[in-house]
């Protein structure tokens, strides 16, 4: 092991006198090129056998003076004491703590699922640098606040690294995760209270973890085009998006195209994008092809096949099928949670054979169980073969497809989707589209609800669609886990304007209620919402509890939704894993 006297005083050194802006050095950064160093520099094999005292023999004292220092930076005007709250289950202290003067005090700070031990350090009037938590991901990552050391002082904090998460008060009922804002403190050192609050996010644990942190995917890219997907982000009588995957050996891509039975072929350029997963050892980075087809004809048949002229690799042919001008019969198919499970895609293939004339597939979210991991992406495309090259996939996110509070980006990277949604929240995440005589309102319920309300009343006030579909992840009526959060926001805007059905998944099992308006049960569809929450993958319950409201239940198996519309009837059919039959309804508007 390296010389840890050395490292201790260039710690101290750092930690009591730098200035962050002085090197264009980061842990994103320096985490990149030792990934990049080991991988030229140890086997696969070995691999498991990477945690700490590997990398703290592994990382250069310049590498190791920014994983210590670079991780939460900002200024204080006043001397200082620093309280980092500590899980008390992680295993290994970060490797800077004492080494920088943290001392372990006999305090402890707790919310209502964990418990954390509270190391100190006093800081003079300047630069505060912390390190990370560690090269394991112990999701519960450490925290802080910081107090004046003379109670007079007038303490102010600027220059704050990270930004984006907020100063709070350091209190009981306090919340420390943006991601698990409902974790609130329930006890706490008298000493601490009222003093400034540094949120955070889980997922910061990533940032430097390589403790059994390296995947491998099963579907690596190649130069052949795959991952063949269509969606829309605008008209389906007259356009497509069209998306798929490479290698990075292929630099452009383009979408040939003509309509079924012509000779005269058109084309469009794709976007590229690259998409890196740092710990995906075999396939780190890929490119991203987009390519958006517009002034298509309504109701027409086209082919196509996408690749690169330059490298001369092309997929098999394929083909889709614009909407119909003012059509009012058309069917689609809804799933609940897929969590990327081969058994789902069976399902998909089989709902693919069964019904060949659907407009479009949607998922109610949790698409796959990791939404940050390339390599579950890659197994959702694996598994689901070319049955979205043929139908176009419309899906919202999940809280699985976005993790820890790191966001969805690799979703918004691998989806074209309508931007025509709230300011406030990411575009393509929430957005609306009408399909015949539909309107579909997906939302993203892992956004703050009350930054979407405006949005959702707007879209079904000023729709004259005969029907109207909601789509997002939590089910607002459920047995397990009631969202009355999601009940109060948007139900009575669901019930104004009369919400046909709203589809969700997350609760691992299969319901469907009665129609209700204002959270009770009344006598028709055309006074209430039918509300269905549906399961792609696997259930994971022994009892479903009691729910008044509801007409039929399973606890488990895997299901999908047809929904047929001719004109003012609905048939709403579920099938199950065996292509049974096992829910039907039928909504008359005539």
């Amino acid at each position: 092991m390296r010389n840890l006297f050395v490292t201790s005083l260039l710690f101290i050194i750092l930690c009591s006198c730098s200035t962050p802006q002085e090197e264009n050095l980061s842990v994103k950064n320096v985490m990149d090129d030792v990934i990049t160093r080991l991988y030229g520099e140890v086997s696969p094999a070995a691999f498991d056998s990477v945690n700490t005292n590997f990398m703290l023999d592994f990382l250069t004292e310049k590498e190791k003076v920014v994983l210590a220092t670079k991780y939460q930076y900002f200024k204080v005007n006043v001397p200082v004491t620093v309280s980092l709250m500590r899980h008390v289950e992680q295993s290994i202290v970060p490797f800077w703590l004492e080494e920088s003067g943290f001392v372990k005090t006999d305090k402890k700070v707790k919310n209502v699922q964990y418990e954390y031990e509270v190391w100190q350090k006093d800081f003079d009037a300047g630069w505060v640098n912390l390190g990370i938590p560690g090269f394991d991901k112990d999701r519960v990552v450490y925290f802080i606040s910081v107090g004046a050391q003379n109670k007079g002082d007038d303490l102010k904090i600027t220059e704050q690294y990270p930004s984006e998460y907020s100063l709070e008060k350091m209190e009981k009922g306090a919340f420390t995760y943006h991601d698990w804002s409902d974790l609130k403190i329930t006890e706490l050192p008298e000493e601490l209270e009222g003093q400034i609050l540094f949120t955070t996010v889980r997922g910061r644990a990533r940032e430097a973890h390589v403790e059994g942190a390296f995947r491998k995917t099963i579907f690596p890219s190649s130069a052949a085009p795959d991952q063949i997907i269509l969606t829309w982000s605008e008209d389906p009588t007259n356009s497509v998006n069209l998306q798929w995957r490479t290698n990075t050996v292929v630099k452009e891509g383009t979408v040939k195209y003509w309509k079924q039975g012509s000779t005269d072929s058109l084309s469009t350029e794709a976007t590229v994008k690259v998409m890196e997963d740092r710990m995906l050892y075999n396939d780190r980075y890929i490119h991203r092809h987009t390519a958006m087809l517009s002034q298509l004809e309504a109701n027409t048949t086209y082919e196509y096949r996408v690749g690169s002229a330059v490298e001369n690799s092309w997929s098999e042919l394929r083909n889709f099928k614009t909407e119909a001008k003012d059509i009012n019969a058309f069917s689609f198919i809804w799933f609940g949670d897929t969590h990327k499970d081969p058994k789902w895609a069976e399902l998909l293939q089989d709902s693919y054979v069964r019904h060949p004339e659907i407009a479009f597939y949607s998922i109610a979210g949790d698409i796959v169980t990791t939404g940050l991991y390339r390599d579950q992406w890659d197994e959702f495309f694996g598994y689901a073969k070319d049955v979205f090259a043929y139908k176009p996939l419309m899906p919202v996110p999940g809280n699985h497809d976005r993790q820890d509070g790191l966001g969805a980006w690799m979703y918004y990277d691998l989806f074209s989707l309508p931007e025509n949604g709230p300011e406030k929240v990411d575009k393509e995440s929430t957005y609306a589209f009408e399909y015949g005589n539909a309107l579909y309102v997906m939302i993203d319920a892992t956004q703050p609800n009350e930054a979407q309300t405006e949005w959702i009343e707007k879209q079904l006030k000023n729709s004259k669609a005969t029907w109207k579909f909601v789509m997002f992840h939590f089910p607002p009526y459920n047995f397990e886990e009631p969202y009355l959060d999601i009940q109060e926001e948007w139900g009575g805007i669901f019930d104004t304007y009369h919400v046909d059905m709203v589809m969700s998944g997350h609760i691992h099992y299969y319901m469907r209620t009665k129609p209700m308006n204002a959270g009770k049960v009344v006598n028709s569809f055309k006074e209430g919402t039918v509300y269905a929450v549906s399961i792609g993958t696997h259930g994971n319950h022994d009892d479903i509890g009691q729910e008044p409201y509801a007409v039929t239940r399973y606890k488990d198996g895997q299901f999908y939704q047809h929904m047929e519309i001719k004109d003012k009837v609905l048939k709403y059919t579920t099938y199950n894993k065996e292509g049974k039959i096992v829910d039907e309804l039928l909504i008359d508007k005539n």
